[in-house]
């Protein structure tokens, strides 16, 4: 399976705000230019992010992005839950628009959603903490 970019980009910026010191409040600017991604394109991620729940957007001069959670409260499989629905792997699992002429008969459709089951339970089996298990090395990449 592979993951949008819009969920790519969703756990770069938690990955970012998980490293930064308490209270630091940081600007979607430089997240994108460290990233290297669109300034807009993140504005649109960290405005659904912050909707769910996992980044509190502070407005005004003092203002900026932090988590919103403690890292171990923000279940990556969540996060991907939301940033990918719906989790159409094939058409079949898209029961509005399959045109598939053999789903009454594949095998493959219970296949993929077999694996996309394990798939899904081992992304809830992490927290944002524990992609921050390497903090050290984090913040020397990230906090130049």
């Amino acid at each position: 399976m592979q993951l949008t970019t819009y969920t790519d980009y969703s756990l770069r910026v938690l990955i970012y705000l998980g490293v930064q010191p308490e209270n630091k409040k940081s600007n979607i600017k430089e997240i994108s230019d460290l990233y290297n991604i669109s300034n807009n394109h993140l504005s649109k991620v960290v405005f659904e992010l912050g909707k769910f729940g996992l980044v509190e957007t502070i407005r005004g001069r003092n203002g900026g992005i932090k988590l919103a959670k403690q890292p171990s409260d923000i279940n990556i499989g969540s996060l991907v839950r939301h940033t990918e629905s719906p989790l159409h792997l094939v058409e079949c699992f898209d029961k509005e628009n399959n045109k598939c002429k053999i789903t009454s008969a594949c095998r493959l459709k219970g296949v993929l959603h077999e694996a996309l089951e394990a798939y899904m339970n081992v992304l809830d089996s992490y927290t944002l903490s524990d992609l921050l298990v390497n903090e050290n090395e984090l913040q020397r990449l990230l906090l130049k």
